[in-house]
């Protein structure tokens, strides 16, 4: 019976044994668990998917937040076109928390593909990788070996699971026992390669918290390890390519997470990767050799070693102490040559070189965001659209996009933008010339900037970004800018809108009915409206929209314009234009100023009767409700205006600086001082008085005596003057007054705070509006604050066109450009007319692949859309028609012929800064920036716009007009011209995807 027994326990131990080495009946047991793990990818969302913990492979490929994206991509318009479906046993697997078993992916990052599937931008992470096994050197895989896992290559046991190492595994759980009894015994981990590749890829934090946690590690990769069939020799060899590629190494500034061996030596010790492998391949050490190749393998080997050894605490290590690490890769080269895995010539050479890093890495002083501005654009819309916070993590997603970008083109247009910024580009561009750049110009200062759209399918596809600024800025798309007469396209469009509703409202009336209509004398588009219809009573819409592009304006400069709180004057471009009068169809071909800003004149005074009927009656009488409201408006707004811009002026400064500040550039007679002390410090003793008149008054008052100062203390008391006064005598606005003092007595108010507490100073100082004396004045105020509601009115029609910005500026001059706008916003609105009035979205991402061949896969598809009508098809069509003639016989004929059908808008803008004295005499006057721009379509499907624009200093110098910005399409002509091409033409220019 005790043989019996005896022999059952030997039998027992020697299975375990057994198994322990060769791992036999693992490998039968995972190799059938494996065969039952399987995934595939098909059509729409999963049923049956599951997605990874927050291990730091998982999120840095984004897979761990597929969910996240998911959600964010279906409110964006993107639904699962497919998904991966998992095996009801990796399910089970994963429900357990067992990391997903798959081959995984050792280099992932973004890659944009092109409207045809051509790679746009790739980026791979790590960057610098061993392509296979074979490709280490031997000499790093031996020292590998020897500091981690000794038997991992063991061919006596082709089964064995790299997983586990018994024998480490053991010594590890006796360490741990006895650091119960000890608490300063050590406890040096028992993983092996593949359990650590585990833990930093997995583990939450790449960190092993806990002895169940270790136990998922060692489940994992040895479910792993099976999947390519019972013997594991290649996948142990996969291990340390695995290893060598990926192990975590710290991060540098400028780089950011630095992962396996290749990336490792070319940031932290500025090694060339491929120059390393070089050297370490031939026979590292041997006698013989060349000592100067010797310090060559020396080098490279110490600093690859040293790598090595600083997984085990990568900041503390690289980043921290190299004086540790240095200490800590000799030991080791000592420990490698005596068990003989290098040779001693190795060793010492490398012995005697220190470990020096190199400086941190600058990639981007290479980069130029010129021939990447399509790519910067894309990845700034996936980053949106994910909600990546950075470009920085979203390159490292395993997101494969497909975009709208023509790459053959992309590289054309930003190749012919470049070679118009050298002078003999320049030239052969054709813009030398008049009203384009003088002979002394110099293009190089131009930045120029080009977009073109493609109406396809459901979506306006952008196929050209491009433009000459090596920023990240995209001129396009984060400018504002003055670009002039452009801005007669939007008051056009907002006026034939105006004319389609008096249509709307006006056609079904009878003329007899028509005749009885009461419409105030200001409000010139109803009067005209209506004797149109009373004369042709039958009229369509595109009839009344016809003749309203017939309407006479006069171009005369000579009158001044109330409009934007002043009077302004404006002037054409052409002296000839002055003395005639114009059709809105003629101003707009030839781009005519001041028939539009007698259009808009008109157009702001039918909004401000349409929020108000009456306003002409409660204007005239002097004591209405309403008038008094309006007043009483104008002072809030005003006089929270001066105070913010005093706010900014004052606030954090200390009293004497605000003094300073108050009383600058001011004579300081006795008076003006005594008045702002006593109103800025009004609980100030007689004697602190009398210390701060003496130490401020010029030299020419110190004679005052002590009852001269107690005149002046008792005289300007707070008291015995209006706020209004005593501004006066300080010879300052009220509430700059005002705010000096109150911020005396309550030094940290916030501006909220200011605002909250000055209702009464900004009456008061405004007290002088309300006196019946001042009627005039109270008119221009009230008249104001109307042509402020009028625009808040045309902003939000210009808004709902796509114009970008929030506010207009309220002023007759947003007509001809004065409220800025961007080109792709007015591009867009191009794009809108082509499509007669249908608005369909601007795209440049089609489809994304996130995770592909993983059990995570999933393939996003763009969202059919339908366009939204925005403008009546009649005033699209009366539009495109306008924009036709600007190329016909406008200011855009330098393209007459160049394209079977083109149309667009040109405008020139010079945003200039001024110095005036008083009186309003202009003292000097210099351009900030200037700008040449055309927005335009060619054909049926194409549109977009192109920008010539030069800032300060250099503004100033030049004089293009748009007709450059038109010159610079027309020498892009045959680009164009191709990309307008059939979609079935045999040109590399076209999108055929």
């Amino acid at each position: 019976m005790l043989a019996t027994l005896c022999g059952a326990v030997y039998l027992a131990v020697a299975l375990v044994a057994a198994e322990m080495q060769s791992s036999r009946w693992q490998a039968y047991y995972l190799t059938r668990l494996d065969r039952r793990l399987s995934y595939r990818v098909r059509a729409g969302p999963s049923d049956a998917i599951r997605f990874p913990g927050h291990g730091p492979y998982d999120l840095r490929l984004g897979y761990a937040q597929l969910p996240r994206f998911t959600h964010r991509l279906a409110r964006e318009g993107f639904d699962v076109a497919s998904q991966a479906r998992i095996s009801p046993e990796m399910a089970r697997l994963m429900d357990r928390g067992w990391f997903a078993p798959y081959p995984e992916k050792n280099q992932a990052g973004l890659r944009l593909l092109d409207c045809d599937g051509l790679a746009l931008y790739r980026r791979r992470f790590p960057r610098l990788a061993y392509a296979d096994f074979r490709a280490i050197p031997p000499v790093l895989v031996n020292s590998l070996l020897f500091i981690e896992d000794h038997d991992l290559l063991d061919t006596a046991h082709p089964m064995r699971n790299p997983a586990i190492d018994w024998r480490r595994f053991s010594r590890a759980l006796l360490d741990q026992g006895l650091h119960l009894l000890d608490r300063n015994h050590p406890t040096p981990g028992g993983s092996t390669l593949a359990t650590q590749i585990e833990k930093y890829r997995h583990s939450p934090g790449g960190r092993t918290v806990s002895r169940m946690e270790k136990l998922r590690q060692m489940a994992s990769a040895s479910v792993r390890a099976y999947l390519d069939g019972e013997n594991t020799l290649s996948y142990r060899q996969h291990i340390v390519l695995t290893y060598f590629n990926t192990v975590p190494l710290a991060a540098r500034a400028g780089h950011g997470a630095i992962e396996g061996i290749g990336d490792g030596l070319a940031l932290w010790y500025g090694e060339d990767f491929h120059r390393v492998n070089q050297v370490l391949r031939r026979a590292p050490g041997a006698p013989g050799v060349n000592p100067r190749r010797t310090l060559a393998q020396a080098r490279a080997y110490k600093e690859a070693l040293s790598l090595i050894i600083a997984q085990r605490g990568p900041s503390f290590y690289l980043q921290h102490d190299m004086t540790a690490l240095g200490k800590l890769t000799d030991h080791y080269l000592e420990l490698l040559a005596k068990a003989g895995v290098i040779a001693p010539q190795l060793r010492d050479a490398a012995l005697a070189l220190p470990l020096q890093l190199a400086p941190a890495p600058n990639h981007r002083a290479a980069l130029s965001f010129v021939t990447r501005k399509a790519v910067t654009g894309l990845r700034t819309r996936l980053s949106t659209l994910l909600g990546v916070d950075t470009l920085y993590h979203l390159d490292r997603l395993d997101l494969s996009a497909s975009t709208s970008i023509d790459r053959a083109a992309q590289n054309a247009i930003t190749a012919a933008l470049m070679r118009a910024r050298t002078p003999a580009g320049a030239r052969a561009a054709g813009i030398y010339g008049v009203q384009m750049l003088r002979p002394a110009d110099d293009p190089g200062r131009l930045r120029i900037s080009f977009t073109l759209y493609e109406h396809r399918g459901d979506a306006n596809w952008l196929r050209v970004q491009a433009d000459t600024v090596d920023e990240p800025f995209d001129l396009n798309r984060d400018a504002r800018l003055n670009l002039g007469s452009t801005a007669k396209l939007r008051t056009l469009t907002t006026y034939l809108e105006i004319v389609t509703a008096l249509h709307r409202r006006y056609a079904s009336l009878s003329p007899a009915a028509l005749r009885r209509l009461k419409l105030a004398p200001e409000d010139a588009l109803s009067r005209w409206a209506v004797d149109y219809l009373m004369h042709a009573p039958n009229a369509s819409l595109p009839q009344m929209l016809g003749a309203a592009m017939q309407r006479r304006y006069s171009a005369n400069p000579g009158e001044a314009f109330a409009t934007g709180g002043g009077l302004q004057r404006f002037h054409n471009f052409a002296k000839w234009e002055n003395s005639q009068i114009f059709t809105v169809q003629a101003a707009f071909q030839n781009s005519v100023n001041l028939v539009f800003v007698r259009l808009m004149r008109d157009i702001v005074r039918y909004e401000i009767l349409r929020i108000d009927p009456t306003v002409d009656q409660w204007l005239a009488a002097r004591q209405s409700p309403q008038r008094q409201a309006y007043l009483a408006r104008f002072a809030d707004m005003e006089g929270s205006e001066f105070l913010r811009r005093f706010y900014r002026a004052y606030h954090g400064k200390t009293p004497d600086d605000a003094l300073d500040l108050l009383l600058q550039n001011k004579w300081g007679t006795p008076v003006r001082l005594a008045t702002a002390l006593r109103t800025v410090e009004p609980a100030a003793s007689e004697a602190q008085f009398a210390r701060a008149m003496r130490r401020r008054l010029p030299a020419t008052y110190r004679g005052l005596s002590d009852r001269d100062l107690q005149t002046l203390y008792t005289k300007y008391d707070i008291d015995h003057f209006s706020l209004n006064d005593r501004a006066y005598l300080v010879g300052v606005h009220p509430l700059e007054l005002w705010l000096v003092a109150y911020l005396h007595a309550h030094p940290g108010a916030s501006l909220a705070q200011v605002l909250r507490v000055s209702h009464a100073p900004r009456e008061e100082a405004y007290a002088w509006l309300f006196k019946a004396r001042s009627r005039a004045g109270q008119t221009n105020r009230i008249r104001h604050l109307l042509e402020i509601g009028a625009f808040q009115r045309i902003d939000r029609d210009w808004r709902r066109l796509g114009y970008p910005f929030g506010t207009l500026t309220p002023s007759l001059a947003t007509a001809i450009g004065a409220s800025g706008d961007r080109p792709a916003a007015l591009a867009q609105l191009i794009g809108l007319i082509l499509n007669h009035g249908v608005q369909w979205p601007a795209e440049s991402v089609r489809n994304l692949q996130f995770a592909g061949g993983t059990p995570y896969e999933t393939n996003f598809a763009r969202r059919p859309t339908r366009g939204a009508r925005l403008l009546p098809a009649a005033v699209a069509d009366t539009l495109h028609r306008a924009l036709l003639s600007v190329v016909d016989g406008g200011t855009a004929i330098g393209l007459r012929g160049v394209f079977d059908t083109a149309g667009g808008k040109t405008g020139t803008g010079t945003q200039t800064f001024s110095v005036y004295a008083p009186g309003g005499r202009l003292i000097a006057t210099h351009a900030i920036n200037r700008s040449a721009t055309f927005v335009f379509f060619v054909g049926n499907r194409l549109f977009g716009s192109i920008t010539a624009y030069v800032h300060e200093p250099y503004a100033s110098r030049y004089t293009f007009t748009s007709a450059m910005a038109v010159q610079l399409l027309r020498s892009v002509a045959p680009i164009v011209k191709a990309m307008a091409a059939p979609h079935d033409a045999p040109t590399p220019l076209a999108c055929h995807g």
